[in-house]
């Protein structure tokens, strides 16, 4: 038990750190956390074949009755979901054409005929379910394309990261974040075969260095990701209405002067 909590503990020590800059306190943190555990133990039962009574779901959670019975939490405003982000698979789809022929980084906003433009490639990414306007409006607003006065619009973006926009960026950082620790913990409780979640590490370097390593990182990156996203398309686009498979591919690197903010031995809080 104590490795466990432990382990929670690391895990969440960054997830506290954001909730502190985002200004949560500590009882709205145990709102979610309680809806949660509540949500986690029906899923846990029902994947042993067993609809849930309010005792087990109890027993499981370490709840009472009462609460487990009320309403946790109902969220006024939730995050959009990354996969269904119309102008994210635009953006993507038109990357990976600017990739093959860098000529179309400037494509027009729409063309006769099958010359390449805007409108079919947001029509293509988004299967005619979301008018390119609408897509173009939100790449222009989070400064992802410029919409020239000539009819024509310009990329504007390495990938689909709203750095702009703080509800798109925690809606990326939660998903990506979500799945990261899902692969982890499917691996940790004997998921067969074993998901891919490796890491490489090292301590004791020049800050220099871990920047370089970043960059070196970062190149080998855009070459894998281009090939990703071809092969996602292409099973997107031979899937039948019915699939319900979802995959998310990601990489990390994270640094750190780890002589700051070690533990002053004067320090009351210590």
């Amino acid at each position: 038990m104590g490795w466990a909590l432990e382990a929670c503990a690391r895990v969440m020590r960054p997830l506290v750190r954001l909730a502190l800059a985002m200004g949560l306190k500590h009882a709205q943190l145990e709102l979610v956390l309680r809806e949660l555990l509540i949500e986690e133990a029906r899923k846990a039962w029902l994947d042993q074949g067993v609809k849930p009574n309010l005792s087990q779901i109890s027993v499981t959670t370490g709840l009472n009755r009462k609460a487990v019975t009320a309403k946790v939490r109902e969220a006024e405003e939730p995050l959009p979901h990354t996969e269904m982000s119309a102008a994210a698979k635009t953006l993507t789809l038109w990357l990976q054409m600017y990739t093959d022929d860098p000529a179309l980084q400037s494509l027009p906003l729409v063309a006769e005929g099958e010359m390449a433009s805007f409108e079919a490639v947001a029509r293509h990414a988004s299967r005619g379910n979301v008018h390119y306007r609408a897509i173009l409006d939100e790449l222009v607003r989070l400064n992802m394309a410029i919409e020239r006065g000539t009819g024509r619009v310009e990329l504007n973006a390495a990938g689909f990261i709203p750095s702009n926009d703080l509800k798109g960026m925690l809606a990326f950082f939660g998903d990506n974040a979500r799945d990261h620790l899902l692969a982890g913990v499917a691996n940790t409780l004997g998921a067969k075969p074993p998901l891919l979640e490796r890491s490489v590490f090292a301590s004791g370097i020049l800050l220099e260095d871990c920047e370089r390593i970043h960059q070196l990182t970062r190149q080998r990156w855009n070459v894998l990701h281009h090939e990703l996203t071809r092969e996602m398309t292409r099973a997107f686009e031979a899937a039948d209405t019915t699939a319900s498979g979802r995959i998310r591919v990601g990489i990390y690197t994270y640094y750190e002067d780890n002589a700051v903010g070690r533990s002053d031995p004067s320090d009351p809080t210590s």
